[in-house]
């Protein structure tokens, strides 16, 4: 039966990169599958299995399976940083133009959809070491969920996180209907006087939650990469925490190093 299965998922990934089935197209029902390719129905869902493990197919539920489209992919730089330290202290005009996720997707503004959630927590053990702040401060938790315009699924999920303290010198930064804000982070520290040393980066890799895979679009098997972000200003204090959730199936983390020259 395994190699039935394979004969059938090979003819339907054939067919899917021919283009005899384009993104969006419905597959036949597993019905005309088992008298297409003369197998029993178990060997259609095992080859239909099989293709939605490797993310060409998706189940829909109550209408039938279907090609998925081609998805928006995403290249996250440590270059990044620079980047947006540079431009933290230019005009608004500049600042408006394009932000980090641009950068990252190839996407203008206008190609983007853009959602932020803004709410005064008390921190946690965890987050209180992070930040460098007593259990039950004051934390300014800011969710941000990112997509391109003509997709569903989110391209990532960022939860930034900021002593209210800090937050609150200027009350722009604690409203929310002010995001996407020009300039993102570097530039409402600058705001508050705040300029920004380092930015330090761990990445990790982990299966998703249920929920996180609904909201990501996540084919099965697929793993998600783990960003926890920590700012530190010019006189060593952290000033930022974010935990930035990526899709591993869209998204790549590149790292460049600039070695000093002897």
């Amino acid at each position: 039966m395994a190699k039935r299965c394979e004969q059938v998922s090979g003819a339907l990934r054939r067919r899917i990169r021919a283009g005899e089935f384009l993104p969006g197209d419905r597959l036949p029902a597993e019905t005309a599958l088992v008298t297409e390719y003369e197998v029993g129905l178990v060997t259609v869902r095992e080859a239909l299995a099989a293709l939605r493990t490797e993310g060409l197919i998706e189940e829909r539920h109550g209408r039938g399976t279907f090609v998925r489209g081609r998805r928006r992919r995403a290249e996250r730089s440590n270059l990044r940083h620079q980047w947006e330290k540079d431009r933290a202290r230019a005009g608004p005009g500049e600042r408006r133009s394009t932000g980090a996720t641009e950068e990252d997707t190839g996407l203008t503004t206008d190609q983007l959809a853009f959602q932020a959630e803004y709410e005064r927590i008390e921190a946690t053990e965890e987050l209180a070491a992070a930040l460098g702040l007593e259990p039950g401060d004051a934390v300014l938790k800011r969710t941000y969920r990112t997509r391109s315009v003509d997709e569903d699924d989110s391209l990532k999920v960022a939860r930034s996180y900021l002593p209210y303290e800090i937050a609150e010198r200027n009350p722009d930064l604690l409203d929310a209907a002010r995001e996407p804000w020009p300039g993102g982070t570097m530039n409402q520290l600058f705001t508050v006087g705040i300029e920004i040393d380092r930015v330090e980066e761990v990445v990790t890799a982990r299966s998703p939650t249920p929920e996180e895979s609904e909201e990501l679009g996540l084919p099965p098997g697929a793993v998600i990469m783990d960003v926890r972000k920590t700012l530190y200003d010019i006189d060593g204090r952290i000033v930022e925490v974010a935990d930035v959730v990526l899709p591993g199936d869209r998204y790549a983390v590149k790292c460049v190093t600039t070695l000093e020259r002897w």
